[in-house]
């Protein structure tokens, strides 16, 4: 098996470095215009919307600014981490078909450090922007804004313990990403099967761990942002928006390298698996978030669907046209463009596809975490996009970093002949 080796050109790292400082200039215009008088407008307009909604505070810059990163943040954050759960997932399904693309899920991972910094320093600087339930007043009884139920959770959401959860979940994902891609590239120097024995053994101890901490994790970091709303489906519905998102990322990055002369021994077999992984898990998000749905409708119960009037009605009907774009991009789109064979294994067609549907989970993760938020202050303007793009490229350039740490094709996995000679 011949080694294959990604080499970035400077031309390449400059197009991400571009992208960042392309990003920071909007984000500068975005908060030089939100400072001289659009912020003020919102903030007055939010004020009263708040004040009806049980009061959150006035919308500011800043407050829109951190939000932003901390969507962005999570967003990229959870397919960095579908990286490992998708190897991880292979080793334990005993796999073969995927071996030779293996290397792409490992990569996104490499984001994860600079995710676990980012979401501990946002959190620091910005949690009384982002979540509600911080702010202490809540919790005084002699106060009059004080709130039984959110005092009620308290014993949950108090800040050294979501900080505690925060640094104990990237310490794990980052130990057992980490445990893994070692394993996998002495597998490539020294041969043998031990190392793909051992790699099993690491993949199910991690998916224990991953099975609860995507969970928690969902909970603190957007479910609790609408304090008094539960929801007992919410931890499988952002691993839903998670785990089709970073099948998306892999999917194109197969795609990318394949039209720039990499991957040579990846054909239309491999592309059809991960078209049907793309199709499949594109109807299970959209079960997931039907089944929440019709739920929480068809129950009734004001404390329930306050979540849904706010995001279909309330608000203004500021974020309507976004709930119902997020289910044509996410689910109308992928299912009917990829429910043939032949769709499944053409390049421009999954192109589209894991497009669509990395832009469309990122505005997914805005209606999660925006109605609870900014109320009628957001938008899709400057800020938001210029945080994109910086998130985009920062992720962009720690995941090709890692792509070109190691050979393309594991050479010494011991299915790698089944995946070359794999066939659908």
């Amino acid at each position: 098996m011949t080694e294959e080796r990604l080499i970035i050109s400077r031309k390449t790292n400059n197009k991400f470095f571009i992208m960042i400082a392309v990003g920071i200039v909007l984000l500068i215009a975005g908060i030089i215009f939100g400072a001289a008088g659009g912020g003020a407008e919102h903030g007055a307009e939010a004020g009263h919307e708040a004040a009806a909604a049980g009061g959150h505070e006035a919308v500011s810059w800043t407050k829109r600014l951190f939000i932003n990163l901390w969507m962005n943040n999570v967003y990229f954050t959870g397919i960095a981490l579908i990286g490992t759960f998708f190897v991880a997932v292979q080793y334990v399904a005993y796999a073969g078909w995927s071996v030779l693309i293996k290397r792409i899920p490992e990569a996104l991972s490499y984001y994860l450090p600079i995710g676990g910094v980012l979401m501990l320093l946002i959190y620091l600087f910005g949690s009384h922007d982002i979540f509600h339930w911080t702010h202490e007043y809540l919790y005084d009884i002699n106060d009059p804004r004080y709130d039984p139920i959110i005092a009620g959770k308290s014993g949950y959401l108090n800040t050294a313990f979501f900080l505690i959860r925060m640094v104990v979940y990237f310490a794990l994902w980052i130990f057992f990403f980490m445990w893994l891609r070692r394993e996998s590239v002495n597998e490539d120097l020294y041969g043998g099967t031990s190392y793909y024995h051992k790699s099993i053994r690491i993949s199910a101890m991690f998916l224990v761990v991953f099975g609860i901490t995507s969970s928690t994790s969902a909970w603190d970091w957007v479910l609790s942002i609408d304090t008094h709303w539960f929801s007992t489906m919410f931890g499988w519905y952002v691993f839903a928006s998670w785990w089709v998102s970073g099948l998306a990322a892999i999917t194109l990055t197969v795609i990318i390298l394949k039209q720039n002369g990499y991957l040579r021994m990846v054909n239309s077999n491999h592309l059809h698996d991960l078209g049907k992984f793309v199709f499949a898990f594109s109807i299970f998000w959209t079960y997931i978030w039907f089944s929440q749905f019709m739920l929480i409708w068809y129950a009734n119960i004001p404390e329930e669907s306050i979540y849904y009037l706010e995001r279909l009605g309330g608000n203004g009907g500021h974020y309507k046209w976004i709930f119902f774009t997020n289910l044509i991009i996410n689910f109308v789109f992928p299912f009917l463009v990829l429910m043939t064979r032949d769709a499944k294994r053409q390049m421009i067609m999954l192109k589209l596809v894991t497009i669509a549907i990395l832009v469309g989970h990122w505005l997914d993760f805005y209606l999660m975490m925006m109605p609870g938020t900014m109320r009628e202050g957001a938008g899709i303007g400057f800020i938001e996009i210029g945080t994109a793009l910086v998130f985009l490229g920062v992720f962009l350039l720690a995941f090709t970093k890692g792509l070109t740490k190691a050979s393309l094709v594991p050479l010494n996995h011991p299915f790698v002949e089944e995946s070359v000679h794999h066939h659908v």
